[in-house]
């Protein structure tokens, strides 16, 4: 939506403070953006509504805005917001109140309400036969060069990092090599959704894997010996997520299992199909949500729905 302009000046102060505020912090750029362009949003609601003061604030104001976005038309593409977006604002809603209990505003309502639950999307989801297909399929490639030799390993990798440790698309082409601790065995993942950082435990399998790259195969592929990024293509620049998908469904047309081929894969369904696998295999719903870094137990629980659904 095009931008809106705030008449307080005490509204226009709060946002650029909330935005220095995050960015102090340490949160990404993005988020320092989009969190005080959300809360500016709110700001402008208020003074739409002749709430001029923060502190003018009750409860009841936050649920009328609640319904406001519920009830608000997408300006972009017309029909009514997604789920993800009212979530974005209430979440940004919830770290503005946390900058302003921060400074010491006094007798703020509670930003309580519930989020709305994320509607169930039909998840790909493979099963753990189907996974090792995928490895046999990358272990098996036909190499006619060095070069062609480290790019299929990468393949490796790749499954590895989707699926061996449930990332999300740009959570795995941001990892540097210096976020992976071969003694611990531990993936320190730094830009996580809302920039959250978790620790990531992987087996000796995957460190084997991961090993075997960062020490020999890769050294094959780049050229610039200060480049950080774990993935990266023939010339030795960082890969982005969509060669990534790429590289993925390349690996899935090598398949001769049709199912497999029917199956609408994405690196994202690599990450369902661990948290699924995990949960199946009797791991609890708490530490699968600590592995895949969500903030929300809710959000976790769908894969228990899908345990009853999917033979894994």
């Amino acid at each position: 939506m095009k931008k809106l302009l705030l008449q307080q000046a005490s509204y226009n102060y709060l946002e650029n403070a909330f935005k220095e505020w995050l960015d102090i912090l340490g949160f990404v750029q993005a988020t320092v953006y989009n969190l005080p362009t959300a809360v500016r949003e709110f700001l402008y609601y208020l003074e739409q509504n002749n709430i001029n003061q923060i502190n003018q604030l009750n409860h009841q104001h936050i649920k009328d805005y609640y319904n406001y976005l519920i009830s608000r038309t997408n300006q972009k593409q017309g029909g009514a917001l997604s789920t993800n977006y009212i979530n974005h604002h209430f979440w940004a809603l919830e770290k503005f109140f946390e900058f302003l209990h921060h400074k010491g505003t006094q007798n703020l309502p509670e930003v309580n309400l519930k989020r709305l639950k994320i509607q169930t999307l039909e998840r790909e989801i493979l099963t753990q036969e189907e996974i090792k297909e995928l490895y046999n399929i990358v272990e098996n490639q036909e190499t006619q060069t060095q070069k062609q030799e480290a790019l299929n390993y990468q393949d490796k990798v790749l499954l590895t990092i989707y699926y061996g440790c449930g990332l999300r698309r740009s959570e795995g082409i941001n990892i540097n090599i210096d976020d992976i601790n071969f003694d611990t065995r531990v993936l320190h993942v730094k830009k996580g959704k809302y920039s959250k950082q978790r620790l990531i435990p992987f087996n000796k399998t995957a460190s084997k894997i991961l090993q075997d790259w960062v020490f020999e195969y890769r050294t094959i592929l780049i050229q610039d010996k200060t480049e950080a990024k774990l993935f990266i293509n023939r010339f030795g620049k960082p890969l982005t997520g969509g060669t990534l998908g790429d590289r993925l469904q390349r690996i899935i047309n090598q398949s001769d299992n049709i199912k497999i081929k029917e199956k609408n894969i994405t690196l994202h369904s690599l990450r369902h199909s661990i948290a699924t696998h995990l949960l199946a295999n009797g791991m609890d719903l708490q530490k699968v949500q600590r592995f895949l870094g969500h903030s929300s137990l809710e959000t976790t629980q769908i894969y228990t729905h899908l345990l009853e659904e999917k033979e894994i």
